[in-house]
């Protein structure tokens, strides 16, 4: 009795419905015996449940398969573009796209993993997998490496440990990655060359006050033997970096950077940008 009693609580029920929409991280569709597998419920009592998230548009059911709903949609669109950082960002990433003629990512932090919140990316975009809501190991990418490269020693102690390596070309050891952020810290951006993805490669920069630890970071993405690793790609990409953070909370100028004065700006947004850091010049 006391069992029963614990896992009808609300808690214990909303546990479990977490339980059964995280089965669901990946594409495609998936049977009640599938789910059963992935997430050690009684059959009995997924079913039910599921059956609950369809009348409620958190999932739908196509024959004996099932997916994620309309709801669910509606509300992580509504949870994106509610974000300030997201709607601060959205110009930017636009013009940095027209700019570069690459992908651009806006992502965060999220335990081990970079998650995107934006992508932005026209004809070149299918080519690139990734999807608003994605996940990817931090170390593996640019804009993980440019979050990490101002993170706390704690969470840097916990990255290798959760997460392997994606290519030939990624991070595996401490070293490594001491040695990678040691190069962010001293550019102010982020490079990764087919560390996440075959044949693809990513300039990135940190969002967030100077000296501070990042919230968020910018990038660009494309075909490894077109990208340009040098002040071309890592000068806007830093200069877009530091006007989303100029930008959030609705316009209010959050930081102003003291900047090298004799770099030339890149007009990106709807406003006049600083000049670029001359540490971004330099970056190869």
């Amino acid at each position: 009795m006391v069992i029963q009693a614990e896992t009808n609580t609300p808690s214990a029920i909303l546990d479990r419905a977490s339980l059964l929409l995280d089965a669901f991280d990946g594409p495609g569709r998936l049977t009640l015996a599938q789910i059963v597998r992935r997430t050690g419920l009684p059959r009995s009592s997924a079913h039910r449940m599921l059956e609950r998230l369809v009348q409620l548009r958190w999932l739908r059911r196509e024959g004996r398969d099932y997916e994620l709903g309309i709801r669910l949609m509606e509300l992580g669109s509504l949870a994106v573009h509610q974000d300030r950082l997201h709607r601060a960002a959205m110009p930017f990433l636009h013009e940095l796209h027209r700019a570069t003629g690459f992908v651009v990512h806006l992502a965060v932090l999220d335990g081990s993993d970079v998650v995107y919140l934006d992508k932005v990316g026209g004809d070149l975009a299918a080519a690139v997998p990734t999807r608003v809501g994605g996940r990817r190991p931090a170390h593996c990418t640019a804009v993980g490496k440019a979050i990490l490269a101002s993170a706390a020693e704690r969470r840097l102690a916990e990255i290798l440990t959760t997460q392997g390596s994606r290519t030939r070309y990624s991070i595996n050891s401490r070293a490594q990655l001491d040695a990678e952020l040691a190069k962010v810290r001293a550019h102010g951006v982020a490079v990764e060359r087919e560390e996440s993805l075959p044949g693809f490669g990513c300039i990135a920069a940190p969002i967030g006050d100077l000296g501070q630890a990042a919230v968020a970071a910018v990038s660009v993405c494309g075909p490894v033997d077109r990208m340009l690793f040098d002040h071309r790609l890592s000068a806007p990409v830093r200069t877009t970096a530091l006007n989303i953070w100029r930008h959030v909370d609705d316009g209010q100028v959050r930081v102003r950077p003291t900047l090298q004065q004799h770099a030339r700006p890149l007009n990106v947004g709807p406003r006049p940008l600083a000049p670029v850091d001359r540490r971004a010049r330099d970056y190869a």
